[in-house]
């Protein structure tokens, strides 16, 4: 790698740089072994049951069942638990904020897998919250009547939680992947458990910068 320098810099930051630069070299072949360990996992369970969600298709609320959320062709879909309930006075901020993020790549990311959101609200009080953010392409669905989140750890004794599962069908059969069991652990010092991260744009910018994330930055359902 040739070396770099920017207009005016000291050789005290450049040194710094440099050692910087080491570590993020070293996080980054890191990711890659995590990822390459991911790929490698041996077939998950199998699906616990045919969930049947609700959806709003051309206007009309219909049912659909989860085998049905793999398009011909994508045998892998990404399926994002969402923190809204009837028992929830309005949507979570952090939900919000991750998924206004996902939501640009979504056009990107069919290409190659399924994607939907699921809340345990009605459909009703879901595309409303989605409307005032703009989600016109996620699949948003409703698992008011069924046991989806609390099988796959979306929900808790407590109320719902955040969740992130993959799930791969093969044929008739469909298996759990993988999910974001970091939300269960204990959070870093100074952070949260920062189990969807590698998917949240606004802190790994905020990361870039000197401030980082802020001790007390939270994102808001309105600004």
């Amino acid at each position: 790698m040739r070396p770099l320098h920017y207009p005016n810099e000291t050789p005290e930051y450049r040194l710094a740089r440099d050692q910087l630069l080491k570590e993020e070299l070293a996080l980054r072949a890191q990711v890659e072994r995590v990822a390459q360990q991911r790929r490698a996992l041996p077939p998950g369970g199998l699906l616990k049951e045919d969930y049947v969600f609700g959806e709003r298709v051309n206007g009309k609320d219909v049912s659909v069942r989860f085998s049905e959320l793999f398009e011909p062709g994508k045998d892998t879909l990404f399926l994002y638990s969402f923190m809204y309930s009837p028992d929830m006075s309005e949507a979570c901020p952090m939900c919000s904020a991750f998924l206004d993020g996902l939501h640009g790549q979504v056009i990107h990311l069919e290409l190659r897998i399924n994607v939907a959101i699921v809340a345990k609200h009605s459909l009703a009080k879901i595309h409303e919250h989605g409307a005032s953010r703009g989600w016109d392409r996620f699949r948003l669905l409703s698992s008011a009547n069924n046991t989806y989140n609390r099988d796959y750890l979306g929900e808790t004794g407590s109320g719902q939680t955040t969740m992130a599962n993959v799930f791969v069908r093969n044929g008739d059969e469909i298996r759990h992947f993988w999910g974001t069991e970091m939300s269960f652990a204990d959070p870093i010092e100074g952070g949260n458990m920062r189990h969807v991260d590698l998917a949240w744009p606004m802190w790994n910018v905020l990361d870039m910068t000197p401030g980082g994330r802020g001790e007390q930055f939270y994102p808001a359902l309105n600004y």
